[in-house]
């Protein structure tokens, strides 16, 4: 980088710091994405932040890091192009990985000038690849050796060879194979290139238009990096028309600045290497690179804002697929939210329109209160109706008991239909969108869950204790003691389930027919003991009581869609957006 005075290297050294600050949100933002619902675009995106925190980890954080360091050129390109025997002629001698290197390996190797080991042997670049310290010796490569043997395995190591052939500044890293039919290779070539200050990319006279190293190419010039592409093995008859075919293919993918480089084709002398006129203008342009060091700070600046830029790019790609994440999901939990809501409402619609006085509850309730005694007395005077209460409620718990039970048997009835059918609606609608679809997978949620009915009855129960409470707490006052003492908790408790389960509209808009006037009982024993403001509070109470406890049961039936969904996304999209914007700045300002 240039020199700059003390103000100078603070202010630049504060930007440096902020730009890590940045890169190191971003990088954590990522890793936090997930995208787990299967939408269209869901795996490009996926794949997109796996390529961009490895481009993070092997350059853009390592090289903001350490802006004076070397600068890493990778010798790139497809199989038989010739890769391992330029950079034999780049350095003098040979060095390939067939057997000039100790311990003889397919790993990648990189070869550096020793002055500049420190920068490339700790984890600085390419921190997913442990360090091998390999020995130059110079030895005969037969021809029929030119290449590595492929051997099993996904390669997990960086050979490293020091080497005073290799100019001071610049390093040369010998990378596996772009069209390599190992996925590990490609895998590799493709990570060694992102991670990549400049390329040297070899092809030979007819190969240079093949889909693959294109599509390399392309990525090169999304990020501005210098390129320069070596075409070998040329005839000297082909040379002029084959250099301007490959020059005007360059300049329409916005390559035209690449420098090109024609390597004829002749013959290898014993120890398998170049003559040395074949590769002298490559070997004098790298070594010009690095003798100039404002000249490497630039292309080290140029090849990273390029870079940045294109990450913004991704990251705002990504942001738009959680977008989308949160959009899927929000409304899959809509509907399965909505099922659920739905089937409490029904349960209400059912518990106040008198449907559940009918049947085994109505026979109970009756039973209870001996009906036709009971409207004799209620039309004559209802003083007297609370002296024959008294006799009819003392000691005589057990039909009480028997309402309690016969409501209880009802409402779990109607709580367990409402959920079942819930559960079947959220499951088909789930099912019909493949996100939901592939969250489901072979689970069949279209019933109740294990242990509900139990649940359900545990919590009517706990509601009928809860009457039992307010009618305690409301008949604790002196003057009415004695007449809820009289009628009895259990007595009173199913009087005011029964006026709870009739309140269509209110106490006053009770049902005319067998439950309304069954309903209209429960009403006066109560008015009785606590006189009719006090009546219409504890039904209030009551229902509301009632409606919360089926809420909490449906809403925790509910997550077991629900529950499903928490694995999306909790990165924020305007938060990644954000960041992108950032990082166009960052790209920009430079």
């Amino acid at each position: 980088m240039q020199s700059a005075g003390p103000t100078g290297q603070q202010s630049q050294a504060a930007r440096q710091g902020a730009a890590v600050e940045l890169l190191e949100a971003v990088r954590r933002e990522l890793s936090a994405v997930s995208l787990p619902l299967a939408l269209p675009g869901a795996d490009a995106a996926r794949l997109d932040i796996r390529r961009a925190l490895a481009q993070l980890d092997d350059y853009i954080l390592p090289r903001y890091r350490s802006l004076d360091a070397p600068l890493l050129a990778v010798v790139g390109g497809s199989t038989g192009a010739g890769k391992s025997t330029l950079v034999n002629g780049l350095v003098g001698h040979a060095v390939t990985r067939a057997g000039a290197i100790r311990p003889t390996t397919r790993q990648p190797i990189l070869l550096h000038h020793p002055r500049d080991a420190a920068w490339f042997e700790d984890q600085r670049v390419l921190p997913s690849l442990s360090r091998i310290r390999g020995t130059v010796v110079d030895v005969p490569l037969p021809a029929n050796q030119a290449g590595p043997t492929p051997d099993a395995g996904a390669i997990t190591s960086l050979v490293l060879a020091a080497d005073p052939a290799v100019p001071p500044g610049i390093a040369l890293l010998d990378a596996p194979d772009v069209d390599s039919i190992s996925d590990d290779n490609r895998r590799l070539a493709g990570q060694l290139l992102a991670a990549a200050d400049l390329w040297v990319f070899v092809t030979t006279a007819n190969r240079y238009a093949d889909a693959v190293p294109w599509r390399l190419l392309l990525d090169a010039a999304s990020r501005d990096i210098m390129v320069a592409v070596v075409l070998d093995r040329v005839p000297g008859a082909a040379e002029a028309e084959v250099s301007a075919d490959l020059r005007s293919m360059l300049g329409r993918e916005g390559l035209g600045s690449a420098r090109l480089f024609v390597v004829p084709e002749v013959a290898l002398d014993a120890m398998g290497m170049l003559p040395d006129d074949a590769v002298a203008p490559l070997r004098q342009w790298l070594q010009d690179l690095a003798a100039d060091g404002a000249g490497r700070a630039a292309i080290a600046r140029r090849t990273l804002n390029g870079t940045v830029k294109a990450l913004g790019g991704r990251v705002g790609a990504v942001a738009e697929a959680v977008l989308a994440q949160s959009r899927a999901a929000e409304l899959l939990g809509r509907d399965a939210s909505g099922a659920y809501e739905q089937a409490v409402g029904r349960i209400l619609d059912a518990t106040r329109d008198g449907a559940l006085l009918r049947g085994e509850v109505l026979a109970r309730w009756q039973d209870f209160v001996g009906t036709g005694e009971f409207f004799r007395v209620m039309e004559q005077n209802i003083g007297r109706l609370r002296d024959r209460m008294g006799a009819f409620f003392r000691g005589e718990p057990t039909p009480a008991v028997r309402v309690e039970t016969a409501i209880e048997t009802g409402l779990q009835a109607v709580i367990l239909d409402e959920a079942a059918n819930a559960a079947e609606e959220a499951d088909q609608r789930w099912r019909s969108d493949p996100a939901g679809r592939q969250l489901l997978g072979t689970d069949d949620l279209s019933g109740t869950s294990v242990g509900f009915a139990d649940s359900v009855a545990a919590e009517i129960r706990a509601w009928q204790g809860s009457l039992m409470e307010l009618i305690r707490t409301e008949g604790q006052g002196k003057r009415s003691q004695a007449r809820w003492l009289s009628f009895g908790i259990n007595g009173l408790g199913a009087a005011l389930m029964i006026v709870v389960f009739s309140m269509t509209a209110g106490l006053t808009g009770l049902e005319i027919g067998v439950a309304g006037g069954t309903a209209v009982v429960g009403q006066r024993v109560l008015e009785a003991v606590f006189g009719e403001d006090a009546v219409r509070r504890l039904a209030k109470t009551a229902r509301d009581d009632l409606q919360a406890r089926c809420q909490r049961l449906l809403r925790a039936e509910s997550r077991r869609f629900l529950d499903r969904l928490e694995a999306s996304d909790g990165v924020s999209p305007a938060a990644l957006a954000g960041q992108a914007e950032a990082l166009g700045r960052l790209a920009a300002a430079a």
